[in-house]
């Protein structure tokens, strides 16, 4: 665990609520997802490898990138490719999607401590409930019968703008500076240090380094370490 702001004061004076990206942060989905659209990519006729598409698309939703896959492939894409996209997409996260190691017992004990708790993703909903509901983390986030889950769907901007989580902020009746925000890309990172929140970078997959340069103020590779890092 590295700290990259050794000055944070305990959460419990800061933080009036834990807000979650969802992809690679809750679920360890973005190495099926970024194979899948890889693959797609290549079927388009773009000669891209798997590193690079996962550099260029990490974090972002593909149904903003549209126009930029079109330049890369250098002619419109065909029609129902999005659709196609979403079916296969959703296919295999069916399938293969898995929870993030420890995450489970690091978000029940921050939920333990009366800290409330919310998902935000730039994903689109059904993504998201698909791969909360699959791996059965979606009760975390239900309270009051209702779910504590935002989703680019609701907003007009996906990351790296803020809306998502502003829109979970505004929800949740808590002002931005006082959310913590748990993220894995500098894409998300870029968002939450637009809403004007503390932002944790989480680098069990994703390189350190770029999340410190994008706005987190601390670095962790492990879910354990959650809890203690947010009092």
């Amino acid at each position: 665990m590295t700290a990259a702001n050794q000055g944070l004061r305990g959460p419990s004076a800061r933080f009036d609520c834990v807000i979650f990206d969802c992809d690679g942060v809750l679920v360890d989905s973005e190495p099926i997802v970024n194979r899948v659209l890889n693959e797609m990519l290549n079927e388009l006729g773009i000669r891209i490898s798997l590193e690079d598409s996962t550099r260029m698309f990490l974090g972002r939703a593909v149904r903003e990138e549209l126009d930029n896959i079109a330049r890369m492939r250098g002619a419109p894409l065909p029609e129902n490719w999005l659709s196609t996209w979403l079916a296969r997409r959703n296919q295999v996260l069916e399938a293969e999607v898995q929870g993030v190691p420890y995450v489970r017992e690091a978000v029940a004990a921050i939920a333990a401590t009366g800290m409330p708790v919310c998902v935000a993703s730039g994903a689109d909903r059904i993504k998201v409930k698909l791969q909360l509901t699959r791996t059965g983390l979606v009760e975390l986030f239900q309270q009051d019968e209702r779910e504590h889950i935002f989703s680019a769907t609701e907003v007009a901007r996906s990351k790296p703008a803020p809306d998502v989580y502003l829109l979970a902020a505004r929800t949740m009746g808590v002002e931005p500076v006082r959310c913590a925000v748990i993220e894995d890309s500098p894409t998300g990172i870029t968002a939450g240090v637009a809403a004007g929140m503390t932002v944790f970078g989480y680098a069990a997959r994703n390189d350190a380094a770029s999340l410190s340069e994008a706005g987190a103020q601390m670095i962790f590779t492990d879910m354990r370490d959650l809890p203690e890092l947010l009092g």
